[in-house]
């Protein structure tokens, strides 16, 4: 980021000086100079980031990176056009932004392709050794190998039993005995250890891990090593104790009550800026197709309290006449004009006055129904955790996860919204919010 934003203000002022040499002499030393600089430097980074160049399965691919960095620098063009037009002022100049464009697209394309083969980014791959033959270390091997972003080279898996070496559980196969971890780590030249035993009372090497670790080795449990990459608390042979014992799931009263504050504050924001187009929608809903414009659903909230959520309709009326049932992503139910709304996100609006009410936060899990919560608490562990917090109109699962319309898919979004909850901050809903922003700027569809 540090150096995109260095490029575009080295390339900017190059084309200041070329384009307008006498100007830019007289105007280099104002502060009004580097505000309009300022400016560009914010459009040009913001295209960046919604054209997903900050997305390293995006920048490892060249044909993605030409591509995405061409669309990012075309609409920071249209964007700084708009803005001119509306406040000339803000120019720097007759075609500085279109001279330095190119400069900009050479330097930003060459240094991620430089940082690519030369690695630069990467600080090589980091030598993984899995302790244990538990589902848990295979479903992590399989995450690791389908993210090679990672840097994460797993050398391969020690065996409780010593039994079984030389067999292969994915790829890299089984290539010791966990007593024999010390040997293997100083051999292979281990950089960290995953904890994934089947049963760890009476078979976990206790001193040889405790050597390790005083030795420099990283030393770390499945669950945290998943958390940590993913950023979701898989629910596969997770432990209560691990619960209890693990850093975070802290709610300092310091942060819940900013936390208040920002939902008041951004939502009286959007409501302004959205309010001239809310009778729109409400016409639109009532031409397509009648009455009521409002859909209003208990959902269970905070601590398990149920409140009345409101929506804009954007499914037919009656769409429950055969009883509840999730919605689908291509769900016939819903009308042309709710389409839109769920592209567009404008159907939550109305649950903005739900976060006024204190009944939901701008960032949270999503609240469910009374009759899912049930079903999904006697079939997902740890569902009802959820509730310590308040609903959000967004939340981490949003974000991160496609349409939930089944068990397992709500078993996804409960790792993501677990994640959530263990590292809850202020900090955390700002980057959620706005990458919020980015799925519906980008039209990602509803979550």
């Amino acid at each position: 980021m540090f150096v995109d934003i260095g490029a575009t203000i080295g390339a900017l002022v190059a084309a200041a000086a070329v384009r307008l040499p006498e100007v830019f002499h007289t105007s280099v030393h104002t502060g009004f100079f580097w505000a309009k600089i300022g400016v560009v430097t914010l459009v040009c980074w913001l295209s960046l980031y919604f054209n997903d160049l900050y997305d390293f399965r995006v920048v490892r691919r060249r044909a993605d990176l030409l591509a995405h960095t061409m669309q990012a620098l075309g609409t920071a063009c249209l964007a700084l056009a708009v803005i001119y037009f509306i406040a000339p002022g803000a120019s720097l100049g007759r075609g500085i932004a279109l001279t330095a464009a190119p400069l900009m697209f050479i330097l930003l394309l060459s240094w991620r392709l430089s940082a690519n083969a030369t690695n630069l980014l990467a600080r090589g791959d980091e030598r993984v050794l899995v302790l244990g033959t538990s589902e848990g270390g295979v479903s992590l091997v399989k995450h690791i190998l389908g993210h090679p972003e990672y840097n994460m080279k797993v050398v391969g898996f020690l065996d409780e039993r010593g039994q079984d070496i030389g067999k292969s559980l994915v790829n890299p196969r089984i290539i010791g005995a966990t007593q024999d971890v010390e040997e293997i780590v100083a051999r292979e030249k281990i950089d960290r250890v995953v904890l994934s035993l089947r049963e760890r009372r009476g078979g976990t090497p206790v001193r040889e891990l405790l050597n390790l670790k005083l030795a420099g080795t990283r030393v770390e449990d499945v669950h945290s090593c998943f958390e940590r990459l993913s950023g979701r608390i898989t629910l596969e042979h997770l432990s209560p104790s691990w619960l209890i014992l693990s850093d975070g799931f802290k709610k300092s009263l310091i942060v819940l009550a900013a936390k208040r504050a920002m939902d008041i504050l951004v939502s009286s924001i959007i409501l302004f800026l959205v309010s001239p187009l809310l009778p729109l929608v409400a016409i639109a809903i009532y031409l397509e197709s009648g009455f009521p414009i409002f859909f209003r659903q208990t959902r269970v909230g905070h601590r398990g309290r149920e409140f009345q959520l409101l929506k804009f309709r954007s499914m037919v009326q009656d769409a429950e006449k055969n009883g509840p049932q999730w919605a689908t992503q291509q769900d016939s139910r819903v009308t042309r004009v709710g389409r839109f709304l769920r592209k567009t996100r404008l159907d939550e609006v109305p649950q903005l006055f739900n976060v006024f009410r204190g009944e939901m936060s701008l960032v949270g899990p999503r609240p469910e129904r009374p009759v899912f919560c049930e079903m999904l608490s006697e079939k997902i562990p740890f569902f009802n955790l959820r509730h310590a917090v308040r609903p959000g109109l967004t939340g981490w699962a949003q974000v991160r996860f496609r349409y939930g319309a089944n068990l397992e898919d709500a078993k996804g979004k409960l790792e993501l919204d677990l994640f959530y909850l263990k590292n809850l901050s202020l900090l955390v809903d700002l980057a959620i919010l706005f990458e919020t922003v980015k799925v519906v700027v980008l039209g990602r569809g509803a979550q």
